[in-house]
Parts: structure tokens; C-alpha cells; sequence
């Protein structure tokens, strides 16, 4: 019969308290409370209220990870410039942008973002692309043509920026950003608005999209060309996007505006709804396991906090 010394090489051990740091798959007993304990990854798939926005928008844009955070322009009585930091926790003031702006792309970390395109005035496109330091926003590269209602992923020098409405016309096309130049690569199959996106540049994700041919439709980016994997179950836009090709969600924007729907590198399936319903919200990417979204229509400034896997210690049962 297997033992538990014979499997991993090392002995159960018996300790009056549990460990400070104990580590996934580790062992112990407790004779305080004379139970068996291990450390192990649990799914959770499970929403929780953050902290709110200091200033309730739509149409906004969220980058990073859940405890560290970035949310920027959108619109609420017009379009806004403030940008915001956030802990985990809390949000807080940073350096707003040069112009208000919604609709934009975006990519990037908290303290290395970058905002592609979107609207420089109530029904203008633009096409100036701004970089922020962590501290304040600069001009960069403008990109290839005004568009408005695009997505963009990856980080701040190796983005991509995808499809959109530019010049009245739902588009296809992909866009590849190294920190300098944006330069033109392979087209999407099908055109895309207010659609999602997701991962790094040479593994990303463009999810549905009520505009153009997507609906329900979703693509796979390996750097070179787009292919069609599973579809969303539910068509949606104007929702909230994050994760990468092999784990990804879909935010809000169905006719019940709290569905969520999970990318597992297989297929999609519903999760955990969010408490708050959220149209045109921000997203922040899957970092690990866990994402934000903050923001949404109308004008919301609530944010929740999601969590797939979390490491738990359980106590060993036996039924």
C-alpha cells in the first residue's frame, strides 16, 4: 500500500500550531486541534464587492490586476480625462489625461499603460495614443487611422490594438504596437465594435462584439494569423473583457447585464454572475486568477473583485 512518505519523500509532520507559509500540497497535523490539514488550490469562481470609483463613468478603460489597478477617462455629463489607482482596496487620484476620452483600446500595467485611439470629442474620432508612467500621460504614436470602439491588449510595448469603427465603417483590422510604430498585420475574419479582447500580443483573445460580423464570435491571435475557437454562449458587447487565451472572461452586456461568461482554453461556459448590472464597464486583466471591473452604464462607480482559484488550507475529512 502507497504511503505518504513512500509518494512524496517526506514524513507528515506534527506541529501544535499550523505553519505561517505553508505551501501548496503540504501536509501537517494539528494536536491543538487534532485535525489533518493540507494547502491546496480550490475553485471559487466567485464575485466581491471593491472599493467605488471616486468618479461613477461609463465607456471607461481598466488595465492590471486586481491590486493594482487602473481605470481612466469614459463618460458621465461628457467625456472625462480623470484617471484612477487602485490597491485592492481603495481607488485614488493620478495624473488625468491630456483630453477626456471613451471608447478607446487599451494595454498595459497600472504604471505602464497605454490608451489606443477612441473618442477626442462627443462623436469625433481620434487617433492620438497616450502612455502613462505611473504618474502622468504622454503622447506616443498615433495610431493608423481615428477609430473609435476598438479593444486593445497586451502591454504598453507589445500591444495590440483591434478592429473598431473608423470613418463610420466596422472594421477587421489588427494592429501590432512595439512602443515606437504601429504597423498593420494579418485582418480578423469577422469585423468587431465594442467587442472584448484579451492577452499577451502573440496569444491574444477578440471576443464577440454587436457590431460587424461577430456577435458571438470569438478569434484566437498567435502573432501571425487569427483563427476561430468556440463561441461566446450568448451574443454581447459593450462588455467587460480580461484574462488571456487560456483563461478569460466575459463581463456584463447580455439582456441581464450581470452574466459572466468563463474561457477555460476549451470553451465557454456561465460563471458566477456580478451583484451589479454593467453595460460599457471597465475591465482589468486575469492576473493568475483574479480580475476587477469598475465602472459601467449607467454611469456606475461601484467596482467588484473576481477570484477563480484561491489557495485555501482545508482540513482532511473522512466520511
Amino acid at each position: 500500500m502507497a504511503t505518504y512518505y513512500g509518494t512524496y519523500g517526506q514524513k507528515v509532520q506534527y506541529l501544535a500550531s499550523d505553519p505561517s507559509d505553508p505551501q501548496i500540497g503540504q501536509v501537517w497535523y494539528n494536536s491543538t486541534s487534532a485535525t489533518l490539514k493540507v494547502r491546496q488550490e480550490a475553485t471559487v469562481n466567485a464575485w466581491a464587492s471593491g472599493g467605488n470609483l471616486g468618479t461613477a463613468r461609463n465607456t471607461l478603460a481598466n488595465v492590471g490586476i486586481q491590486t493594482a489597478g487602473l481605470a481612466f477617462g469614459g463618460e458621465n455629463g461628457g467625456l472625462r480625462n480623470n484617471t484612477e489607482e487602485y490597491n485592492g482596496t481603495s481607488w485614488s487620484g493620478g495624473g488625468n489625461l491630456p483630453v477626456g476620452n471613451a471608447g478607446m483600446g487599451k494595454a498595459g500595467t497600472q504604471t505602464a499603460a497605454l490608451i489606443i485611439a477612441g473618442y477626442a470629442a462627443p462623436g469625433a474620432r481620434t487617433d492620438a495614443c497616450n502612455e502613462y508612467n505611473g504618474t502622468s500621460w504622454t503622447s506616443t504614436t498615433n495610431y493608423p487611422a481615428a477609430t473609435n470602439s476598438l479593444n486593445g491588449c497586451g502591454t504598453q510595448t507589445a500591444a495590440l490594438g483591434i478592429g473598431g469603427d473608423k470613418a463610420g465603417s466596422v472594421t477587421n483590422d489588427t494592429h501590432e504596437f512595439d512602443g515606437t510604430t504601429w504597423a498593420a498585420t494579418v485582418d480578423m475574419a469577422n469585423t468587431r465594435a465594442n467587442h472584448g479582447a484579451a492577452g499577451p500580443q502573440t496569444a491574444a483573445l477578440a471576443i464577440g462584439g454587436p457590431g460587424g460580423s461577430a456577435g458571438n464570435l470569438v478569434e484566437s491571435y498567435n502573432g501571425s494569423s487569427w483563427t476561430a475557437i468556440s463561441n461566446l454562449n450568448t451574443p454581447r458587447g459593450s462588455f467587460g473583457s480580461a484574462g488571456n487565451s487560456s483563461l478569460a472572461l466575459a463581463i456584463g452586456k447580455v439582456p441581464s447585464l450581470t452574466t459572466v461568461e468563463l474561457w477555460n482554453g476549451t470553451s465557454w461556459a456561465a460563471t458566477t454572475s456580478m451583484a451589479n448590472g454593467r453595460e460599457a464597464g471597465g475591465a482589468g486583466d486575469v492576473g493568475g486568477t483574479d480580475a476587477f471591473i469598475a465602472g459601467g452604464s449607467p454611469a456606475l462607480a461601484a467596482t467588484e473583485e473576481w477570484t477563480g482559484i484561491e489557495v485555501q488550507t482545508k482540513t482532511v475529512t473522512v466520511s
